[in-house]
């Protein structure tokens, strides 16, 4: 049997298994900004949708808006993982992320075969959020936790489309926030009663020494996580607690994956070894 054949093999029950599934995946990191990815990604994407699945993208664009805001002379500041945000850099990540990385995630997947509708929190009042502080308590401007999702709007779009959604929205009195992208797509995912979410990163998935790429932790439990959490800063903080949130919230799975892998969403889909972090309901 060749490789290839043993290869549709293993995927053939996973792909059984997810038919007709909800699929919730945060777009994010070198797999945005590499042209080689950024093709693989969308074709990956389509290849879900073609099988069956049904794929929903939330995404961020954290370094197009960093690059911007150092060529506009602004500074770009980090607590927590989190991006502090006067109503200057949210004009500026709206900007971006609604009139530049939207609107390139859904050409590509045009081109490569299924059509894409692309939304933000601000479309059909898709996200309703609130201030959010600092996992520390630190106020950190406007940048929002999402209160509300509203599965209407994302029902109706994925019906015959891929929904690509930007993370911004606004309160009840429509301020504009940033929203980190990781807890967007959790939020996507708890509201839409998804099978699994995904989170694309620049890392292996989560390493247990963030300085060893060989301590992956290739699966875990959200009783696991929520021990470790306290001790874990960065960028890999939000993800983890974005992991944990879709958990709690009825999510079947969540998945960290190195996204600059190429095919990193189909390996850990449809291989039985996987490539991440996989963290499930407690056992």
């Amino acid at each position: 049997m060749t490789r290839d054949v043993a290869t549709l093999l293993e995927a053939l029950p996973y792909i059984r298994e997810f038919h007709g599934r909800t699929v919730v995946i945060k777009y994010g990191g070198a797999a945005m900004e590499d042209p080689e990815l950024r093709e693989e990604f969308a074709r990956d994407v389509v290849l879900l949708k073609y099988v069956g699945m049904n794929p929903i993208v939330v995404h961020g664009g954290g370094p197009d808006i960093t690059s911007y805001m150092e060529r506009l002379g602004m500074t770009v500041e980090f607590v927590g993982g989190l991006r502090v945000s006067d109503a200057e850099t949210v004009e500026v990540a709206k900007m971006v992320l609604v009139g530049k990385v939207n609107k390139d995630i859904v050409l590509r997947l045009n081109r490569h075969g299924q059509p894409a509708v692309g939304l933000s929190g601000d479309d059909g009042n898709l996200f309703r959020v609130r201030r959010q502080r600092a996992p520390g308590g630190e106020d950190i401007g406007f940048v929002g936790e999402i209160e509300r999702v509203d599965v209407d709007l994302i029902r109706h779009v994925a019906q015959d489309y891929i929904p690509v959604i930007a993370s911004v929205g606004a309160d009840a009195e429509g301020n504009s926030y940033n929203v980190n992208a990781d807890q967007a797509a959790s939020a996507v995912a708890r509201a839409m009663g998804a099978y699994k979410v995904l989170f694309l990163t620049d890392v292996r998935g989560w390493l247990r020494d963030p300085g060893d790429p060989e301590s992956l932790v290739s699966e875990a439990t959200a009783d696991e996580v929520e021990a470790a959490l306290p001790s874990i800063s960065g960028g890999m903080r939000p993800k983890l607690q974005a992991c944990l949130d879709a958990i709690h919230g009825g999510v079947g799975n969540a998945h960290i994956i190195d996204g600059r892998a190429p095919h990193s969403l189909l390996l850990e889909l449809f291989t039985d070894a996987g490539i991440g972090t996989k963290i499930g309901p407690a056992r």
